[in-house]
């Protein structure tokens, strides 16, 4: 446990030293929000309102962006707690890099003590970028439109501590091979340019093909997304049901942002989200320990 711990405070203190890793991760959040409000925003609304008006329903300006905002908002953190893992993660490639990784491996701390130190530093690192994005959310939900409740904030940051420990798990995995800062930057690329499609996080899943909603719906990510929606647009759909909008209305919409998900035509509850992604936190930890330990004994 001491061991554990001194691995730990050792690579939170160098990914902090790290101003360009630290201030990279620190900004994304930001400037994704920036770029959500300004484009995806007005695509949002639009949608919105189309499909409302074509219901024959009016609504007003502050339901609209609370609605608009808790899709912005999900989004955002949905992908924010994957990608700033991958770079809170790349201390592990630095350490090969610079040699650092061959001098822990040579003494007897354990392989696997080794891979939780990297761990659980790029958990914490990963975890107070990801409060501080959904802070700053959370002040932007209050001036377009606040429909949240304490139990709903707390949920929401609940989505997005399991969110930041999945993605952690999944950034330690593809992270561990790679051995140079081309590679990394590759891998880091493809997973900030791709991921948010494949999580429902730019475009809502029900709005893909069959086809590849059921492949999707066999990806955790998707289901940590769903939980991000439910919580940030819960609030705004007690407010629909409230001004009497037709249930098929409100559930329309429901299935039209993902916070309806369906495994093959089965309606996935909220219970089994939570469960889905955190069996997939517990695997990709046991995949990382298992890839660390095997490569000792290989060596």
């Amino acid at each position: 446990m001491k061991e554990l711990k001194a691995l730990v405070r050792r690579n939170t203190k160098l990914y902090f030293r790290d101003r360009g890793m630290f201030f990279t991760s620190l900004i994304t959040p930001i400037i994704l929000l920036v770029l959500y409000a300004t484009f995806l925003g007005n695509v949002y609304e639009g949608s919105f309102r189309d499909a409302l008006e074509a219901a024959g329903v009016s609504v007003s300006d502050q339901l609209i962006g609370g609605c608009v905002g808790g899709q912005l908002v999900s989004s955002l953190l949905a992908v924010c707690c994957v990608t700033v893992a991958f770079c809170s993660n790349l201390l592990m490639v630095q350490d090969k890099i610079t040699g650092a990784r061959r001098d822990l491996t040579v003494t007897p701390v354990r392989n696997s003590t080794l891979a939780l130190g990297y761990y659980l530093s790029a958990l914490v690192s990963t975890l107070l970028i990801c409060f501080a994005a959904a802070a700053v959310c959370l002040v932007y939900l209050f001036y377009v439109g606040w429909y949240l409740t304490a139990s709903d904030v707390a949920c929401l940051l609940l989505d997005v501590f399991l969110l930041v420990m999945f993605g952690t798990a999944l950034s330690s995995c593809v992270n561990f091979p790679l051995s140079t800062n081309g590679q990394s930057s590759a891998v880091g690329t493809i997973v900030s340019a791709g991921y948010g499609f494949l999580c429902g996080a730019y475009m809502p899943i029900s709005q893909f093909s069959s086809g590849l909603q059921k492949v999707l719906s066999f990806l955790p990510g998707t289901y940590g997304t769903s939980l991000l929606r439910n919580h940030a647009l819960r609030g705004v759909f007690e407010e629909m049901e409230q001004q009497n909008f037709p249930p098929e209305v409100v559930e329309a919409i429901r299935d039209s942002v993902d916070c309806n998900l369906y495994f093959f035509g089965e309606k996935v509850e909220l219970t089994t989200m939570y469960l889905v992604l955190s069996v997939s936190i517990v695997l990709a930890v046991a995949i990382y320990v298992g890839m660390n330990t095997l490569s000792r004994s290989r060596s």
